[in-house]
């Protein structure tokens, strides 16, 4: 597979996509959507995708003869007169640069400036973001991109990869096992890529979509799929755009690739509303889960990752064929930063290194107080000195998202837990009573804590219910913010009973959770 890449260019200045002034300010063949243009019989402008990291947003990167220069939000004329230079073959004399790396000329991956947020982690899957074209494979293919692989490489690759994500059918599972079960499946097979409603998923797309396509692609060949789904949220509109034009430029793949959006709701993410999407249910309801049994689409057996477990996926399978490393050493976790800090990011963590390192890659605003770690209904800890995989953070009742939140000492746990409460009671799918009226009550009884009632022992036992006989993992997950709160945080509860705020946030002038 013959493409053009970025690493046969001499020199390169790489604007985010989305930014059109800039890559006007450097040439004026740029127009929008274009994703190369050029500003000299020497430079050539390329649109990137973003890297993850919000402080350094707008990026724009100047390289040439093994040089790259990093802009932070440098504006229009500065991002001229760096594209002037570098027609030169200087980089960096201009402006003042983040940092200026030295790096292999042929570079095909962003080279990461250690001293900066890019820094953070590993940045194996977020390689290409920031540096790669998000709709071109010719830069993916310079990365080792398309491997040529075949059904027992795939098989291989997936022995002992675990699920990311509460989309993932095989959350924190080994898909091995669905994966035998597809190929034993009589009759048609679908793949189903669920990249709805997380950072994670959503930047992957939008900035390295042909690794999530790859990955997506070496299922449907293991699998002989009849059908390939990428299923989105329609909130994420760039990064559906993105994945569906790079669907459209993918070279002979197995099966052809669907884009299809969900509705823009938390719920519309668990596996099995996601096929009631893609399907045109308009009324999404969890479906039950039987043990041993495949989800079905439009009446075939299908697989559902999420766009990080396909990615993974392909990621050890080009490992496996290079004969680099173990197929083991691709697991790492993305991790999304947010919450009280300056602006989110993205990052990759090995599963040996703690949450806390994440925070490397943020800046808090006021004091660190706590994190919901795991999305949504994530686990409230006060540390967060804890490794990012599922057996670290299940040990600790945290949630494997991906996601951490940070909570700052001007907010108060308990409004926080309220708020989180009421939501699981105004989104949920309202099929199964665990959850439909569970959520409802745990409302009302942390209402009852600004009355001066706390009764944990009811509140424990409510949790109980909605933890162990809810259909999905909505209703599961909807449980842990309350019930980690209190194990970490109890003092906050009572001194609410007690008719004071320790964060001074409520009774006057903030009224109770509504």
């Amino acid at each position: 597979m013959d493409h053009d890449s970025l690493a046969d260019r001499r020199a390169v200045i790489r604007v985010p996509a989305g930014h059109d002034a800039f890559a006007d300010a450097t040439t004026d063949a740029a127009a929008a959507g274009d994703e190369t243009a050029t500003a000299d019989e020497d430079v050539t402008v390329a649109r990137v995708g973003p890297t993850g990291i919000g402080a350094l947003d707008p990026l724009v990167t100047a390289t040439a003869d093994g040089e790259t220069a990093f802009y932070a939000d440098p504006g229009v004329d500065l991002t001229s007169e760096v594209a002037a230079d570098l027609a030169d073959g200087t980089v960096g004399a201009t402006g003042d640069p983040l940092t200026v790396v030295d790096h292999d000329p042929d570079a095909a991956t962003l080279p990461v400036p250690e001293d900066t947020a890019l820094g953070v982690g590993l940045r194996r899957l977020l390689r290409g973001a920031g540096w790669h074209r998000p709709t071109d494979p010719g830069d993916h293919a310079a990365a080792g991109g398309f491997a040529d692989a075949g059904l027992e490489d795939v098989v291989t690759a997936a022995d002992g990869l675990v699920g990311r994500g509460w989309g993932d059918w095989c959350h924190d599972e080994d898909v091995s096992p669905t994966l035998d079960r597809a190929r034993d499946a009589f009759g048609d097979v679908a793949v189903v890529v669920n990249a709805h409603g997380t950072a994670a998923d959503a930047l992957l797309a939008e900035s390295v979509p042909f690794s999530v396509l790859e990955g997506a692609d070496l299922l449907a060949t293991a699998l002989d799929a009849e059908r390939v789904v990428l299923y989105l949220s329609e909130a994420d509109e760039t990064a559906r755009e993105r994945i569906e034009t790079a669907a459209e430029r993918y070279s002979d793949p197995e099966t052809a690739f669907e884009v299809v959006a969900g509705p823009a709701v938390h719920r519309a993410a668990e596996p099995t509303m996601a096929l009631e999407a893609i399907e045109g249910n308009h009324r999404l309801e969890a479906r039950l889960r039987r043990p041993g049994e495949l989800p079905v689409l439009d009446g075939a057996p299908a697989l559902v990752h999420t766009a990080r477990t396909v990615a993974h996926l392909g990621a050890r399978v080009r490992d496996k064929l290079a004969g680099l490393t173990p197929a083991g050493r691709m697991d790492t976790r993305i991790v999304t930063v947010t919450g009280d800090v300056a602006s989110p990011a993205t990052v990759e963590l090995a599963g040996t290194e703690r949450l806390d390192a994440a925070l490397e890659a943020v800046s808090v605003t006021g004091e660190f107080k706590a994190a919901c770690v795991g999305g949504r209904f994530g686990g409230l800890t006060d540390s967060l000195a804890v490794t990012p995989t599922p057996f670290g953070l299940t040990h600790d009742d945290l949630g494997t998202e991906g996601v951490v939140e940070i909570v700052s000492d001007e907010r108060c746990l308990v409004e926080f837990v309220g708020r989180r409460a009421q939501r699981a009671a105004d989104t949920n799918c309202g099929r199964c009573v665990p959850c439909r009226e569970g959520a409802t009550q745990l409302t009302e009884l942390l209402r009852d804590v600004y009355d001066g009632d706390y009764h944990r022992e009811r509140i424990e036992e409510l949790l109980r219910v909605m933890d162990g006989s809810s259909v999905c993992a909505f209703g599961v997950e909807a449980a842990r913010p309350a019930r980690t709160a209190m194990d970490v945080f109890e003092s906050e509860f009572e001194a609410h009973a007690d008719g004071r705020c320790p964060a001074s946030v409520c009774f006057e002038p903030v009224e109770v959770p509504q």
